[in-house]
């Protein structure tokens, strides 16, 4: 059977072994093919290959449930379900989205583009199924860097709860999140070993019993206290951990034997209650480069498939703000021994692994648990360190309780720094930096700045160390900076609350808020085109918000545009409104920033420009809401 001919994954029912294994090599050069063409995750799919054929053949997709966690891993679910044909708009502009998207097709039960939710959503399914009297199957295919988050162990700690709720938990171990995972539970995943079945163990164990003289069935609590035992004797270490949390324990298996997966699979269906089955997988399985670097071809820019290169740019980048980042994090941590690196299971993305490479004694990964590093950050300011949180914008919103709860009530000098703030593009929805200008200015104690450029980011990383009356957060975009200079050393701080004018003029003034600066500048080039000049300002700060300067502009002006790369609702905007209001200034507020909605994967331009976020569009509309009121001299 050709892959292409698969639009149902019912279609697996019935194919030998020999056949699925053809279609797992189809599955593989269809996934390379595309990821070598147009980026995207290229090692987590490819390693649960075998895993996704083996258990789609043993379930009826029109009634039971699968959750994926997190949804990169299911490229190989897609190309079964329909999505074959379109799989090469992967991760664009109205295309196949990378993650699992419930309206994309009927097979993707739940979207999820952050970690640990797949075992939550799945029990609720099951409870509904219970509670509907129905019978279906669910399924939760859960990674093992997932299972470090706290979500799914209080999931696996309710689901224990209940043996007549019938729930199947795949857990795929392949040492590996995006890095090598860190924490005790992947510990004892490491020290996993094959081995032999033990139920014929117990079995055996109790027809003997049973045919004692005098005893028959009268051993009954004791028999069983025996055979749990002859259990933890036989079972690996952390399948006794599961089995004493309410889980029967299969495993581990060969992820890439498909033979053994569909005889486990269907075994664990037969289970009465929750049931993990323990899949042993490779990263990057069938691409020998991915396999040897499952950190680097965890997710890929365009490549050489034959090389596994990078594809070459046809002009030289500026740094990223990211390396700019780390860079100069490292600097200061070696003059300040006390400064201590924060991640959440991104030390690549983050630029952290930098830090650990030269200063190990000054970085912490914590796993993908984000409300942990908040509070562990918490703890360390307590004892006179500077802790560095430095965690993704929408990776942050996970920890929001801890934010205020943990840090800002206790005051306590914990530095936020928000990789990926604004729109990031292709991962879509579930990973754009939308919200953290809205959800963190609200809070009490909490400073929020953020740069220009690259330089200013360094500036501002030496005021975040030097901050030491309560907790701030500095936001700065994905990609790279747009090639200002930099200093290798000798930074001046950024004075908390300051703003700076980068151009004078009458007729208008724009507010830019940190990756919406420059785009100010041209929107300002643009409008004096027009015969409108603009006074443009570097805000630098949203909180605390520069009254002193912007508030007088406002009165003189009474024109006043925002724009930032963030939510209009609670936003840079907003926070400007009300001062002008409070303040009972007669000025007009125009706000510019992503409006009520949820922004699709598509490349960071083609999403501003929907939004109608480029200068000439923002000039435009500030053009029909403020026209010329002053004649245009001509000679």
């Amino acid at each position: 059977m050709r892959l292409s001919d698969i639009t149902h994954p019912n279609q697996l029912h019935g194919l030998s072994i020999r056949q699925l294994e053809d279609i797992a090599r189809q599955i593989r050069e269809k996934h390379l093919e595309t990821v070598a063409a147009s980026g995207g995750h290229l090692g987590p799919g490819l390693g649960v290959v075998e895993l996704t054929l083996a258990l789609y053949q043993t379930l009826d997709l029109d009634r039971d449930k699968v959750t994926w966690d997190v949804g990169h891993q299911a490229y190989p679910h897609k190309l079964i379900t329909g999505r074959y044909h379109d799989f090469h708009t992967l991760r664009q502009k109205d295309g196949v989205a990378g993650y699992l998207k419930r309206s994309e097709s009927k097979f993707d039960h739940f979207g999820a583009g952050h970690a640990s939710t797949s075992i939550s959503a799945a029990l609720g399914m099951a409870l509904a199924r219970d509670m509907a009297g129905d019978d279906y199957k669910v399924a939760a295919i859960i990674g093992d860097g997932a299972l470090t988050g706290g979500m799914a162990l209080e999931a696996i700690n309710h689901a224990g709860h209940l043996p007549n709720t019938n729930l199947l938990v795949v857990l795929n171990d392949n040492e590996m999140s995006i890095s090598p995972n860190v924490g005790a539970i992947p510990r004892y995943l490491n020290k996993m070993r094959l081995s032999p079945p033990v139920q014929f163990l117990t079995d055996n164990l109790e027809e003997q019993f049973k045919h004692l003289p005098f005893v028959g069935h009268s051993l009954s609590p004791e028999l069983d206290r025996v055979k749990e035992g002859m259990k933890r004797l036989a079972v690996p270490k952390v399948g006794a951990v599961f089995e004493e949390l309410g889980f029967t324990y299969m495993g581990p298996v060969d992820g890439h034997n498909l033979q053994e997966l569909i005889a486990t699979f269907k075994e664990a269906h037969n289970h009465t209650g929750p049931v993990l089955v323990h899949v042993a997988t490779t990263k990057g399985k069938g691409y020998a480069i991915a396999e040897k670097d499952q950190v680097g071809y965890h997710a890929q820019s365009p490549f050489n498939l034959s090389t596994g290169k990078g594809l070459p740019s046809t002009k030289p980048k500026p740094p990223s703000y990211s390396k700019v980042f780390a860079e100069t994090l490292i600097k200061l941590a070696e003059d300040n021994p006390k400064i201590i690196g924060i991640t959440a299971a991104m030390a690549t993305g983050t630029g952290l692994d930098k830090l650990q490479q030269k200063l190990p004694k000054q970085y912490i990964d914590v796993g993908i648990a984000e409300q942990h590093a908040v509070t562990l950050a918490a703890g360390l300011a307590c004892e006179g360190m500077r802790p560095v949180a430095t965690i993704y914008s929408t990776f942050l919103q996970r920890a929001f309780d801890q934010i205020i709860h943990d840090v800002c009530i206790q005051k306590l000098p914990v530095f936020f720094c928000l990789d990926r703030a604004g729109i990031v593009g292709a991962d879509g929805p579930t990973h754009q930096g939308m919200y953290d200008i809205a959800y963190l200015r609200c809070i009490p104690n909490m400073v929020l700045m953020a740069p220009k450029d690259e330089a200013e980011l360094q500036r501002m990383l030496v005021t975040g160390i030097n901050y030491t009356d309560g907790a701030i957060a500095l936001r700065y975009p994905r990609g790279s900076g747009y090639g200002v200079p930099l200093m290798e050393e000798g930074w001046e701080p950024v004075p908390i609350g300051k703003a700076e004018i980068l151009r004078q003029g009458d007729d208008v003034l724009l507010l830019g808020y940190g990756s919406m600066v420059y785009p100010a500048m041209q929107t300002a080039e643009i409008l004096s085109e027009h015969g409108i000049e603009a006074t443009v300002i570097n805000a630098r700060f949203v909180k605390p918000l520069d009254t002193e300067l912007i508030l007088p502009l406002a009165q003189s002006i009474g024109k006043v545009v925002t724009l930032e790369e963030g939510c209009i609702m609670g936003g840079f905007g907003s926070a400007v409104a009300e001062a002008i209001m409070d303040a009972q200034i007669p000025a007009s507020v125009m706000r510019l920033g992503v409006p009520d909605v949820l922004v699709d994967h598509a490349s960071p331009d083609q999403s501003k420009a929907a939004l109608g976020l480029t200068p000439p569009q923002m000039a435009e509309r500030i053009l029909s809401t403020y026209p010329l009121e002053k004649p245009v001299l001509t000679r």
